[in-house]
């Protein structure tokens, strides 16, 4: 597969707004999708080309998109859509920019969730009196090497965000917030270069020129859900979404007594004869318990009732299948002299590579 750095085009799909006045003075708006291709030479000039139209629109800019993809182009997933800036009549303040541009974002995303990119066209319309057609210029780029993260509890994290700009020492607002499920969203850290202030905490202000990277310390149950890194240079104002995941492998023990184990469990039982281990019937399992860290748990246990055929030693496995690992498996090795039908189990110990005997 093609290198990104070096690729020549891409395919991409173009969301553009058609926006008119009805016979009412109503203003009304429509969406329209059509297939494009992004095409590039080797200075990192994009050329865009509309299958419908057949018209040829020209990229150029500082700042070239292709250099934040990592990996084969042929993972790579290419939007691009019209960007509103509101009423904002800002012009942006590199050369060439006016207050009447258009603006569209074009949206790069790897279709294994390594990444997703973002970056910001502005094209200055054409007027009568212009003999050819208008220019697209790529004025910024905003990224996430993390769109997805999965962690376990008790750990530390690092969120990713990077940012580009075609012109130097932008008036630009970095900020952070999280926004829990259902809940409402929280600001965690915010930076400002035209006043130099920051509030809050998680992001080295040093580095922030090109990125803002937030450590999330110690997470917890409650630290999973969607943390937002946007960044604003008048008059654009573009975000990117990281999905926090808290997935922790469950603690599995086997005892004679309920034990809380979450997610599914399977019991087995095979004697040491080294047979292939038979699953237990009959097992009962508790509704999930929930705990003050908002862990939860769940029981699952099963009675013995040993024959006389079953005196010596048994090995017993509990297995759960849960997301964050194949097959947990704990075993223990119970040791059973049995004297009449109802007799339970003498004494239980660990099970080793070595015979338990009583």
């Amino acid at each position: 597969s093609e290198t990104s750095r070096f690729v020549q085009w891409l395919r991409c799909r173009l969301t553009d707004e058609y926006v008119w006045t009805n016979a009412e003075g109503h203003i009304e708006s429509n969406n329209s999708h059509r297939d494009a291709v992004l095409q590039f030479d080797n200075s990192g000039t994009a050329l865009c080309c509309l299958t419908q139209s057949h018209s040829l629109l020209q990229v150029t800019s500082k700042v070239d998109m292709r250099k934040f993809v990592e990996g084969p182009v042929d993972r790579l997933q290419c939007d691009i859509h019209r960007y509103s800036k509101g009423m904002s009549r800002v012009r942006w303040p590199s050369l060439g920019g006016m207050g009447h541009d258009i603006w569209f974002t074009c949206t790069l995303r790897h279709t294994a969730g390594l990444f997703n990119i973002t970056s910001f066209l502005r094209v200055t319309p054409a007027t009568t009196m212009s003999a050819h057609q208008p220019d697209f210029f790529t004025v910024m780029v905003l990224m996430t090497r993390s769109p997805s993260v999965r962690v376990g509890l008790q750990k530390e994290t690092t969120l990713h965000c990077q940012f580009a700009v075609d012109h130097k020492v932008p008036h630009l607002t970095v900020e952070w917030h999280f926004q829990r499920r259902g809940g409402r969203r929280t600001k965690l850290f915010s930076y400002s270069s035209r006043s130099g202030q920051t509030e809050g905490s998680g992001v080295a202000v040093k580095g922030i020129a090109g990125g803002c990277l937030l450590t999330v310390p110690i997470t917890k149950v409650s630290s999973e859900g969607t943390y937002v890194c946007s960044v604003r240079v008048p008059p654009l104002n573009g975000s990117v979404d990281i999905a926090l995941h808290i997935i922790e492998p469950p603690d599995v023990s086997l005892t004679t007594k309920e034990e809380q184990i979450p997610s599914v469990i399977d019991l087995f039982k095979e004697t040491s004869s080294g047979q292939r281990p038979e699953k237990l019937g009959n097992i009962l399992r508790s509704s999930h318990l929930q705990h003050h860290d908002n862990t939860h748990s769940v029981a699952a246990f099963v009675r013995l009732r040993p024959s006389p055929q079953d005196s010596g030693c048994a090995i017993y496995s509990c297995r759960v299948s849960h997301v964050s690992c194949k097959v947990c498996t704990s075993t223990r090795a119970l040791s059973a002299q049995v004297r009449s039908i109802n007799q339970s189990i003498q004494c239980i110990k660990p099970y080793t590579s070595a015979p338990v005997t009583k």
